[in-house]
């Protein structure tokens, strides 16, 4: 039978999809389902891994059963995730030993600062590209073997496997037991330079190599599946940003792009090589493929489109994300009011694992629509925080702002990005470019798809959000941002 599609397995934060591309590149079918976040401590984020699978694989079946395709039409499956959320399992039997840590939990705070205290943070900087923070799969790790009782034992036996989400949804597909340099490159424990994992970090760390799993190119046939029926081969491993970057076809040096979703992650691909931030900014691999790899300079910002979640969940103050757009452009402006979401404190360029959210600038007249534009609008603002950053550091200035993901279709927080950056916004005409990213690198492998200049034919223009701000306007709002993110840093000392 002809091999007419695609599976894109899109593992995020707070959802697990699955999206079938033609060999146009076009969404054919989509099928999505929540799962739910827990939070036993404050400041802590933990997902149950075995209901991540369980969502992943019934996306997966709904998707084919959608639009009637039949499992030997799909060339190759790839997986793209949220990175540094961390799972142990027991290697025999496949089965987790914790809920897995996500990304945003920030329980391994204060080791950090034990670290850094040690003075290991600018050799791991050199060696990692990263900061050393909570944020990354290595302190979580560390938490684990030494919280779990009898884990670290097990673990130096061989028996404990480790994995970020890719690796994790492998292992159930295949049983192989693998990771990419994306991936790998979000750890805290992988040598950008030498594509290694890295001894010196390891030890101090006091992480056993027999968890880690092998690290391979983004794009190659990792094993094949039959879950689905038939057998499939899983073709491509990427990171979720590393993947958004690689589905807007940002092939060249100097390309980037900003996706809204439960974070904002903006993007720029540095070539061969992998500079050094000096503002705060994270260097990782954008993705390996043909014998190659691609660096990216990378800012991170954890709150995002979840504020917008919060609202809906925690505040009640809409029912959907689509509210949220209707209810901000029914007041002119938010009265003065500047929301700073450090619900797990602040990524790029801040570095604040102390600081915490805040709303301030209320008055008697400060109504839910003030409170939900505000929220909007910080989306926006940690966005702008990065693109300064970035230019800084890339030592350019970026003219325009390649944009994706769910909170893009949001007409509203595009225009007010435009408006703060005093740049145009694109929005492209597939906003779920992280799927697709993962789509073209699994069909490049498949030979689905020939090259990159191929892709690149396929990216269109949906829609331009020119500023309409004056620099008077912009920098007063700026400045208003500024003042609030230094109470939120303020607001809690360790």
């Amino acid at each position: 039978m002809d091999k007419k599609y695609i599976l894109a397995l899109d593992q995020g934060t707070t959802s697990s999809r699955s999206i079938l591309f033609d060999h146009e590149g076009n969404s054919v079918a989509t099928s999505q389902q929540e799962f739910k976040q827990y939070y036993p401590r404050p400041g802590w984020v933990e997902h149950d891994p075995y209901e991540i699978w369980n969502t992943q694989l019934a996306t997966a079946r709904a998707v084919l059963k959608k639009c009637g395709a039949f499992p030997d039409e799909v060339a190759g499956v790839g997986i793209t995730n949220q990175r540094e959320t961390t799972v142990l399992w027991e290697k025999k039997s496949g089965a987790p030993v914790h809920p897995a840590i996500v990304w945003q939990c920030r329980r391994t705070a204060e080791l950090c600062e034990q670290l850094r205290a040690e003075g290991l943070e600018e050799d791991i900087r050199k060696r990692t590209g990263l900061l050393l923070d909570a944020y990354f799969s290595g302190t979580k790790i560390r938490w684990m073997l030494d919280n779990v009782s009898g884990l670290r034992k097990r673990a130096e036996k061989g028996e404990i496997l480790f994995g970020t989400m890719d690796s994790w949804l492998l292992y159930q597909l295949t049983g192989v037991h693998a990771t990419d340099y994306t991936n790998a490159s979000r750890t805290l424990l992988f040598n950008i330079h030498t594509l290694e994992w890295d001894e010196t970090i390891l030890n101090a760390l006091k992480i056993p190599r027999e968890i880690l799993p092998e690290v391979y190119p983004s794009s190659k046939i990792y094993g094949t599946t039959e879950v689905l029926g038939k057998s499939i081969p899983v073709s491509a491993l990427i990171g979720d940003q590393q993947s958004a970057l690689f589905g807007q076809t940002a092939f060249n040096e100097g390309e980037c792009k900003n996706t809204y979703g439960t974070g904002c992650f903006l993007l720029m691909n540095t070539g061969q090589e992998a500079p050094p931030s000096k503002h705060g900014l994270l260097t990782t691999v954008a993705w390996g493929l043909n014998g190659k790899v691609t660096y990216a300079l990378e800012g991170s910002v954890f709150v995002g489109g979840a504020v917008v979640q919060w609202l809906r969940d925690e505040l009640k103050l809409i029912q959907n994300s689509a509210e949220s757009e209707e209810l901000a452009m029914s007041v002119p402006d938010t009265g003065g009011v500047y929301l700073v979401p450090a619900f797990v404190g602040l990524g790029a360029p801040h570095w604040d694992m102390h600081a915490r959210g805040l709303i301030t600038g209320i008055t008697r007249g400060t109504s839910r629509a003030h409170i939900v534009r505000s929220a909007l609008e910080s989306i926006a603002y940690q966005s702008a925080d990065v693109v300064f950053t970035m230019e800084q550091d890339a030592n350019t200035k970026i003219t325009q702002l390649r944009v994706d993901g769910g909170a893009s279709a949001n007409n509203f927080l595009l225009q007010h990005q435009a408006n703060v950056l005093g740049k145009p916004v694109i929005r492209g005409s597939t906003l779920e470019t992280t799927a697709l990213g993962c789509a073209y690198l699994a069909g490049l492998a498949t030979h689905f798809w020939d090259n990159e200049e191929e892709l690149r034919t396929r990216w269109r223009v949906s829609r331009v959000f020119e500023p309409q701000w004056s620099e008077d306007q912009r920098q007063s709002a700026l400045e208003g941002w500024r003042k609030a993110i230094k109470k939120a840093c303020d607001s809690v000392k360790p």
